[in-house]
């Protein structure tokens, strides 16, 4: 046994009785290999990571390389989302080296944690010849490797230069000029862009649908449906039991890497939410449905906090591990389950050559709208609802007694957030009561647990203890939860937290020279160069996510410096984009300041009824308050009378004649 038996993350744990001598990551460590003089590895990867587990199983367990291992260098494992700080540094260096990144990282790197060599998987004897190349290279020729360390340290630090420049054409000129680059990687067929693996983005679909409804896109609206519901259809999605995958392997969303991760499922709730808003299509409903019913019986924990993630792979019926092993099923079996309704099982999930994977072993998905299925059956939609919903009962119900994947149970700030913004989304859109008091029950639980008196927060929770500072990425998506609270409930309390953690962000992670936030606080030491996270990938940016909640409070609060802060952020990134799908948010940010956005003050009598009723209509260019008493909230200051709805909407900081009918609310909202 390793020194990881210390520690709480299940990622670490599974790497503790390896015969390689790893510690995790720490200054004392950090201080050992400078001391001895050693060469470190640092092995990078997370719990739901298949080939992790691969590389483990081949080089980590085998007593040759740990000993190889363990004689020239100070080996240190870390979990990526533990520490993303970490990760984004070492992988920035291996992408400059290799063109390419992924997991497991591994890294070899100088005794001052300068990075020297790397890549991702490797097999034993790849690993093994060149950690013996290194480390006789290290002893004969140091000058060569501190030289090169050197200069990739030049150019690690100069992919944080980011020239401000001004924005002197219009926002509809830019994003014009954006979406006909776009649009050419679109797949029209089967949504997503013309590429495998397909992740789902689900910021990008937010900024295309957002774009969309308010310019009137035919086009992008009907793409951005195509690809939500070929998503819904399955595979990628688990049509028995809820939840989405983290991306799939082919064109067609159906075979996933089957790990579920809690910010996809966060964000992708989110984002059906919204689309079922715009569209009201039931499929929509169904998914946001199905997944926070999963979310809530697999990963909420008593205390209110969610869990991290389900691995890939699980036990197959030979007893052995295998990816996707839970989720696939056998013609035969089927046959046996369904019998006499086996012919429109296999019609609605495909058990065909559309359908089929490998080893005989068939991923559920949809292929066609069941209107179309229930026509070819002599069936009503009804009816056929009815059926598909009785077939997947009676999987789930057998699926159940299969050993289930491993489950990632640390609890981390930044995806409970997302998650909690999940949940306050789909309170909108639906009303469920129970999706508001998780959100709240939430929320409280980082509050008690993660978040100390002078107002820090912490990035990890296990086993009734927090550790790790928290980064930018848990702040900036804690106010963002905490923004939805208050859309929803008007209680104001979450409006001063929010802007409480903002003023603490601003003081501990602001660069006022760079005019961004640093990934890492003041107080907490940098690695090999500074990390500023600016590009929305399959999480939004936490410098995009801190633009966008600057500006909300600037709103509310009446704060111009909030503004001018989000608007410098949107010169420097928007002005140097050159590909716009990975700046999807910083793109639905810099919208807020075109003419159709819009604030609403809804003040009196049933002002949270009626706040109600705005939330559930599709306005994303909209800012909504309410308050059924006296505020002294800036945006709402003045504008209660006694035993009086009146509705005020304004834009660009003016406001119109106050109105007393939601009727002419909607419209004006609208139109």
């Amino acid at each position: 046994m390793n020194e990881l038996h210390k520690e709480t993350s299940p990622y670490l744990l599974q790497h503790k009785d390896n015969p390689i001598h790893w510690k995790s990551w720490n200054d004392k460590v950090l201080a050992q290999a400078k001391q001895e003089n050693k060469l470190m590895v640092i092995s990078v990867g997370y719990s739901a990571c298949h080939w992790c587990h691969v590389m483990e199983h081949e080089s980590f367990e085998d007593s040759e390389v740990a000993q190889l291992m363990n004689q020239h260098y100070v080996n240190i494992k870390v979990d990526r989302e533990e520490r993303p700080d970490i990760d984004a540094v070492y992988m920035k260096a291996v992408q400059l080296m290799t063109r390419q990144g992924g997991w497991p990282l591994n890294v070899v790197a100088l005794p001052d944690g300068r990075p020297i060599w790397g890549g991702t998987y490797f097999r034993k004897e790849q690993w093994m010849n060149a950690l013996e190349q290194l480390a006789q290279m290290w002893q004969e020729e140091p000058q060569k490797m501190l030289d090169y360390a050197q200069n990739l340290e030049k150019a690690l630090g100069s992919l944080t230069q980011i020239i401000e420049q001004p924005l002197n054409e219009s926002i509809h000129d830019v994003l014009d000029s954006f979406l006909e680059k776009w649009s050419k990687s679109f797949d029209l067929e089967m949504g997503g862009y013309i590429r495998a693996p397909k992740f789902m983005m689900p910021s990008n679909y937010r900024f295309l649908m957002r774009y969309a409804y308010q310019n009137r896109h035919v086009f992008l609206l009907n793409y951005v449906n195509l690809t939500l519901t070929k998503m819904a259809y399955g595979g990628i999605f688990d049509v028995i039991d809820g939840g989405f995958s983290r991306y799939s392997v082919d064109m067609k969303w159906h075979i996933p890497h089957f790990e579920k991760m809690l910010y996809d499922n966060g964000q992708l709730v989110s984002l059906y939410s919204d689309a079922y808003k715009l569209t009201k299509n039931p499929l929509y409903r169904e998914v946001v449905k199905k997944t926070l019913h999963f979310v809530e019986r697999e990963w909420l924990t008593d205390e209110g906090g969610f869990y991290s993630a389900f691995d890939a792979d699980s036990l197959n019926e030979n007893g052995e591990k295998e990816e996707g092993a839970f989720y696939v099923w056998k013609k035969e079996e089927l046959q046996t389950i369904f019998k006499d309704d086996f012919e429109l099982f296999s019609a609605i999930f495909s058990i065909d050559d559309f359908g089929y994977w490998e080893h005989g072993n068939y991923v559920l998905i949809q292929q066609k709208p069941l209107e179309v299925i229930a026509s070819e059956f002599g069936l009503s939609f009804k009816q056929l609802q009815e059926q598909k919903e009785k077939f997947e009962k009676i999987l789930f119900q057998i699926r159940e007694k299969r050993e289930k994947p491993g489950l990632d149970d640390k609890i981390l700030t930044s995806w409970n957030a997302i998650m909690n913004r999940g949940y306050t989304d789909a309170y909108k859109a639906f009303g469920e009561p129970k999706y508001l008091q998780i959100a709240q029950k939430n929320i409280e639980f980082i509050k008690s647990n993660l978040w100390d008196e002078n107002d820090k927060l912490y990035r990890t929770y296990k086993n009734k203890t927090a550790k790790i500072n928290g980064f930018l990425e848990d702040y900036a998506f804690v106010i963002d939860a905490l923004l939805g609270l208050y859309e929803v409930t008007a209680n104001e309390n979450y409006l001063i937290e929010a802007k409480q953690l903002a003023d603490y962000t601003l003081d501990n992670f602001y660069d006022s020279d760079k005019g961004l936030f640093r990934f890492k606080s003041i107080e907490d030491n940098s690695l090999v160069t500074e990390n500023y996270e600016i590009e929305d990938n399959v999480i939004d940016s936490s410098n995009s996510v801190m633009a966008r909640n600057l500006y909300t409070l600037s709103i509310y609060f009446g704060l111009m410096h909030y503004e001018d802060i989000c608007q410098r952020m949107l010169r420097i990134v928007v002005s140097n984009i050159d590909y716009p799908s990975a700046f999807s948010n910083w793109l639905n940010v810099w919208m807020n300041f075109d003419k159709g956005q819009k604030e609403l003050a809804i003040c009196g009598t049933n002002a949270i009824e009626n706040l109600k009723v705005i939330n559930q209509n599709y306005f994303p260019n909209l800012i909504v308050s309410a308050t059924e008493k006296s505020s002294n909230l800036p945006f709402l200051k003045g504008r209660y009378t006694d035993n009086i709805l009146q509705f005020f909407i304004c834009q660009n900081r003016a406001c119109d004649l106050p109105l007393r009918d939601i009727e002419q609310v909607l419209h004006q909202l609208k139109y």
